[in-house]
């Protein structure tokens, strides 16, 4: 895959300032076509290992900040890349649904073993949730996470109808100019935003089925979700998860809940800036509960 970031000390696994050397690898879930990208700590921890599931339209490429952040401090982390997303295998998105991609994630989960911290931004919060009604985990966090129907109110039956099968970044408005975006994602720099753009594909391959499925409502059994130190962020310039709705759901999960209201949808994890608050606050919960 093309990365517009050219090496640095960073890639090349030399520690940040204040971090320690860490290494890339990865590792594959053959049976469903999956490919996980993983930053290890130079030398092993007792600290948890942390799954991270992305939303729509990305792949493992959207967490390449935070995997650097935690390796660099002591804790594996491993960027799961749904199907037909990053370097995963491909498939016809008319086939994808939410439960083809909490499948995804569950074996992830059961790779990686009980004791792990799950993750997720966008759809993925909304796939984690789904994911740990069956698979077990030691914490999860749900980074501007889509709100599952007992929340949510379902959109208008028009809406759900002229969602096409695949789809791409024009349907988030990322088909646009850079200074547009700079202008409604104020914590992104230009260099950022190209980067976004550039990954998020020029082609249209995001499931519409699974996009129908979360618009009319994903149904998620809280009695089954175990209870784990859990926490909900949100972002005050979301234009795609709006951030009352967030902390609606951490409300509903008995969560505690962290907004950045000067943050966006990908300024939360992509922003060169914006991330590391973000990073801080999610590193400062799982020390805070020894994970």
């Amino acid at each position: 895959m093309t990365d517009l970031n050219p090496p640095n000390d960073r890639m090349l696994g030399r520690p940040a300032s204040g971090g320690r050397p860490v290494r890339k690898d990865e590792f594959e879930l053959p049976d469903r076509g999956l490919y996980v990208e993983s930053w290890l700590p130079e030398r092993r921890s007792r600290r948890k290992p942390l799954l991270f599931v992305h939303g729509v339209l990305a792949g493992s490429w959207v967490w390449e900040r935070y995997l650097h952040h935690f390796a660099a401090r002591g804790w594996e982390g491993h960027a799961l890349n749904l199907r037909n997303h990053y370097w995963s295998q491909t498939a016809d998105p008319a086939s994808l649904t939410v439960e083809s991609y909490t499948e995804d994630v569950i074996v992830a989960l059961e790779r990686l073993g009980p004791n792990t911290v799950a993750v997720g931004h966008g759809l993925g919060g909304l796939l984690v949730l789904k994911a740990i009604e069956r698979a077990p985990v030691a914490a999860y966090v749900l980074i501007a996470p889509e709100a599952p129907r007992e929340i949510r109110e379902p959109a208008r039956p028009h809406v759900v109808r002229d969602v096409p099968d695949s789809w791409g970044r024009a349907e988030l408005g990322w088909e646009t100019l850079p200074e547009k975006l700079m202008r409604e994602q104020r914590d992104l720099t230009v260099a950022d935003v190209v980067r976004i753009q550039h990954l998020l594909g020029q082609k249209a391959f995001e499931s519409g089925p699974a996009r129908r499925q979360v618009l009319q409502g994903v149904s998620v059994d809280r009695a089954t979700l175990p209870d784990v130190p859990r926490m909900v962020i949100g972002a005050g310039l979301d234009t795609f998860v709006p951030e009352p709705d967030v902390e609606r759901l951490a409300e509903w999960l008995d969560a505690p809940y962290e907004p950045f209201g000067a943050h966006s949808h990908f300024g939360l994890l992509l922003g060169e800036q914006s991330y590391l608050q973000v990073a801080d606050t999610v590193r400062a919960f799982l020390e805070q509960n020894r994970l």
